[in-house]
């Protein structure tokens, strides 16, 4: 199969090291890639927001499979555009890609369906947005409606800091993504990924993680698009995971459906566990990124076959299997991330062969004048495997400790929660 795989990032970068593994696999494009995807696939300058030149190179290839790594083109449609041209596609549609496009959209799904989640407000006017924020005090999560490249959301610890962030969406600091504010009741509890590939109306299950969203050790500073993950999550039991698939996911595929747009893709539902029940955050419609990494890193099954059978809707068939062990993957940024980055230090020691049980991603990087150089906030995801969360977190540093980087940084407690759990007596 020639295989054509939109992104640019950590997680394309995954997921083109495992689409490489496939015996299924004839020849792999990526499109624009990075230096580190390049080693997997062939590199293509394409303009992923150009769908009709994406729909000519796929026919000049003969293309098989496009599978589209981040939300922004789903949300713009290229997944219809591709198909409506006969085009294989991993991905959901336009209407269904509301699920991340618009949290509005999902808190009304989850009202309609009975699906569990936090009790929430819409707005489109900010003085009908600051009455209810004083209205429900706070804590408080304050969101912009649209996507916002993750910085959007506000967990606001007083009715201030609520207000500020109804006026910053607003007042435009998040585009157009900001026109509408959804306020949230805060949810207490610990957070998971939990993950399904879907066919419009089958949802297999598809590994679990826990990321770390602050920037700085002990779960300090800003948030950010993620600081590291491991997977598997052991608040995700197996009680757990059927009861999220019995009141959430499958909820969610059958109301999909009855609202004539269909889930065929990955759908991602960050959770808040708490006293056994999961609640739904939010969907996201892509991978996550960094968990992608840590799911293919314990995938033992052809990635290939099941993307496959998801645009083909032939799920119902197929199954996941996983490798006992662990896996966590370190996120090292750019100093100043997720504020004002520096853009081209160069990074040197990540060409050498990595350490058995060690792949480093590629996120955030570029070729100048011969070196590999940052070009993004995010920039390389060291990952591993172990036989516990331990073992990997220990590799996975080892293998950081290597790569000569000045200009990077990253939070040296990846895997906190699991490895308490894992030292607990007992």
């Amino acid at each position: 199969m020639n295989v054509l795989l939109i992104g640019s990032g950590g997680r394309e970068h995954a997921l083109a090291w495992k689409l490489a593994a496939s015996p299924l696999l004839t020849k792999l494009y990526a499109a624009p890639g990075n230096p580190g995807i390049a080693a997997d696939a062939e590199c293509v300058a394409l303009d992923v927001s150009d769908h009709a030149a994406i729909a000519a190179f796929c026919a000049d290839k003969a293309i098989d499979l496009v599978v589209v790594g981040p939300e922004a083109p789903l949300v713009t449609g290229l997944a219809d555009d591709l198909r409506a041209t006969g085009i294989r596609v991993f991905g959901p549609s336009k209407a269904a890609a509301q699920l991340e496009g618009s949290k509005g959209f999902t808190k009304d799904l989850c009202a309609r369906f009975g699906i569990p989640t936090a009790a929430y407000g819409r707005f489109t006017d900010a003085e009908a947005a600051r009455r209810y924020v004083r209205a429900q005090g706070a804590p408080v999560v304050v969101k912009a409606d649209g996507l916002a490249a993750g910085k959007g959301v506000t967990v606001a610890v007083t009715v201030d800091e609520a207000l500020a962030a109804v006026d910053a969406c607003f007042d435009g600091a998040f585009g157009s993504a900001g026109a509408e504010v959804v306020v949230e009741e805060f949810l207490e509890g610990e957070e998971a990924s939990f993950f399904c590939l879907c066919d419009g109306q089958t949802a297999l299950p598809f590994g679990t993680a826990q990321d770390h969203k602050r920037v700085g050790d002990g779960d300090t500073g800003p948030n950010t698009g993620g600081m590291g993950a491991y997977s598997p999550a052991p608040v995700m039991t197996p009680e757990i995971v059927a009861r999220t698939m019995r009141e959430i996911i499958e909820p969610t595929m059958k109301g999909m459906s009855e609202m004539g747009m269909p889930f065929s893709g990955v759908l991602f539902a960050g959770l808040m566990v708490a006293d056994g029940a999961p609640k739904l955050i939010e969907y996201n419609v892509r991978f996550g990124d960094p968990e992608c990494q840590v799911l293919m890193m314990r995938l033992k099954d052809d990635i290939l076959v099941l993307l496959k059978a998801a645009a083909d809707g032939q799920l119902s068939h197929m199954s996941a299997r996983w490798r006992a062990e662990a896996a966590l993957t370190v996120v090292m940024a750019a100093r100043g991330y997720p504020g004002k980055v520096e853009r081209g230090s160069v990074i040197r020691g990540v060409d050498q062969a990595p350490p058995d049980g060690v792949e480093v991603f590629h996120a955030g990087t570029a070729r100048q004048d011969g070196e590999l150089v940052a070009s993004g906030g995010r920039v390389l995801n060291v990952t591993a495997t172990g036989a516990t969360v331990a073992a990997a977190r220990d590799r996975a540093y080892a293998a950081v400790d290597r790569i000569d980087w000045p200009g990077g940084f990253c939070r040296r407690d990846i895997g906190w929660r699991a490895i308490e759990r894992e030292q607990a007596p007992g």
